[in-house]
């Protein structure tokens, strides 16, 4: 994960595409660069050392890079500590 302020995460189309993902909308995304883009979104199950959770995905193209997005992280119950750059466990609280 090189950008831990992604919302979103992007995943490469053609992966996403044989893992049999369809785009449901398009959304307008802002680039680090002040650009504006439209991109395809879906919504992938995520599984990671046993956590498993639903998040929107973004079709990423040839030159995007694949991230884990913020919404992702959450939604199997994880955060990245921003200080260290590591993935760690949300404390939930009801």
């Amino acid at each position: 994960m090189k950008d831990s302020g992604v919302f979103y995460s992007f995943i490469n189309s053609i992966t996403l595409k044989e893992l049999g993902i369809k785009p449901e909308t398009t959304k307008e995304f802002v680039l680090a660069n002040g650009d504006f883009v439209k991109k395809k979104v879906g919504i992938a199950r995520f599984h990671y050392k046993g956590a498993v959770g639903g998040a929107s995905v973004v079709f990423a193209e040839k030159d995007d890079e694949n991230l884990l997005g913020a919404t992702t992280l959450e939604a199997i119950g994880l955060m990245l500590n921003p200080f260290k750059r590591e993935i760690i466990p949300i404390t939930l609280t009801a």
